[in-house]
């Protein structure tokens, strides 16, 4: 045991409490990662779960068209090659099934061969964004952050994702994201619909300017929705709501995209239901409809592949009515209307189920503890109590918890609850 300290100290040392902050920290993240799912359970009998954490095994699959829940992974598919694919969204776990003829599933056998309704892409096989790398890339000399689509849930380096020479990737000083979600440049055109919202919705890309601060200022004045800060040295950031001019994306390719849309010019936008004299099918749109109009019948393409950064709480704009809510059945976006479907509720929903874990694991142990005899519930109770005090002690003698933790130090604490044993 003291060798394992010595090594460690020799390595770089940490304090007792910053020990347990990581400890805490690693836990957590974990967590979200897994949705607070403890891996006990093949999720296969709760159907197209709306979102969990998926793996992808190569060993058993290497064509990467296949995924396993938490549980299976580490079950059945425990010192193969796994990909981590974080969460997708209506999955059914695989482990088993057809995709799998050499291996069957340990905790759910009786499945059905496949699960037609899965959504499978290049993420499965390791591979990422429009450059089709692995994550980490063994090639790169530095490691550049990725950010997920959540229409398609691949991810995209942020100088693929057609932003120009002059954008940046919306986030504050500590780059944490200014944004809620992100729509790649290829779902884009799918999801163009929604540039018809208001600018409400939206978060622009920043754009970074060389102009002199005079200058810069009287243009943020005449722009919409504009804000600037100063950023190392001479250079500022301007913050826009405006839409975009045209631009090449050579990241994605020349798909041809024809019209603009901007959510506070709506003329470009044909409604096929009042085209010309005839108004007959204009009922059609309700009264409850926010975009007065009918998706299904509207015209809606963009003048360029770009990005969309969509602002927090953007689904609360969006409209539900009958009309709007069929056209998104009609083109399975119907998530875009679950507030449950974002990352942040996922994530709140693994913090919820953390704190409910810890709970369940504390009455276990008063659960455990109960079910002993009185000389032996004593035993343990004060077992515990005698390393509370001793570790306290010690802290105390020391300073506080930022006193650096030693082999010598651990020995010590040791060696001394052993002397309350014996005095015992």
């Amino acid at each position: 045991m003291a060798d394992v300290f010595d090594d460690e100290a020799e390595e770089g040392s940490v304090t007792l409490s910053e020990y347990i902050e990581d400890i805490e920290a690693a836990e957590l993240a974990v967590d979200m990662v897994l949705g607070g799912d403890d891996g006990k359970e093949c999720t296969y009998p709760h159907g197209y779960m709306k979102r969990q954490a998926i793996f992808s095994c190569l060993t058993c699959v290497p064509s990467g068209d296949a995924g396993v829940c938490t549980a299976c992974c580490l079950t059945c598919h425990d010192g193969h090659e796994i990909v981590e694919l974080w969460t997708k969204r209506n999955f059914r776990c695989d482990c088993g099934n057809s995709k799998f003829p050499n291996s069957s599933c340990k905790l759910f056998a009786d499945k059905d061969p496949k699960n037609l309704q899965n959504n499978y892409n290049q993420n499965f096989q390791g591979l990422y964004c429009t450059c089709h790398r692995p994550y980490p890339d063994p090639e790169a000399e530095n490691q550049v952050d990725m950010i997920q689509c959540c229409a398609c849930e691949d991810w995209f380096h942020g100088n693929h994702i057609c932003l120009e020479p002059s954008e940046e990737i919306p986030t504050d000083e500590e780059q944490e994201p200014l944004y809620e979600d992100f729509i790649c440049p290829e779902c884009a055109i799918s999801f163009s619909f929604l540039k018809l919202y208001p600018p409400s919705i939206w978060v622009s890309s920043f754009q970074k300017s060389t102009t002199p601060r005079s200058e810069e200022k009287k243009t943020c004045e005449n722009a919409t929705g504009c804000m600037s800060s100063e950023k190392d040295g001479n250079e500022s950031y301007s913050f826009t709501s405006e839409v975009l001019t045209d631009s090449s994306c050579p990241s994605v390719g020349n798909s041809s995209v024809t019209a603009t849309i901007s959510s506070e010019d709506k003329s470009s936008v044909k409604n096929n239901n009042l085209e010309g004299d005839d108004k007959s099918l204009e009922n059609k749109v309700p009264d409850s409809c926010l975009l007065k109009l009918v998706l299904n019948q509207t015209t809606h393409v963009l003048d360029k592949k770009m990005p969309f950064f969509l602002s927090k709480g953007w689904r609360d704009s969006l409209c539900k009515c009958q009309s709007c809510y069929d056209f998104y059945v009609k083109n399975k976006v119907q998530h875009l209307i679950n507030k449950d479907d974002s990352m942040e509720e996922y994530v709140e929903m693994a913090k919820q189920k953390r704190q409910e874990n810890l709970q369940k694991q504390e009455n276990a142990q008063m659960d455990f503890i109960n079910t002993l005899g009185h000389a032996q519930k004593l035993e343990v109770l004060n077992g515990i109590s005698d390393i509370r005090n001793e570790i306290s002690a010690f802290l105390m003698n020391h300073g506080d918890s930022s006193k650096t933790i030693t082999a010598e130090d651990v020995q010590v604490i040791v060696e001394n609850l052993a002397k309350r044993r014996r005095l015992h």
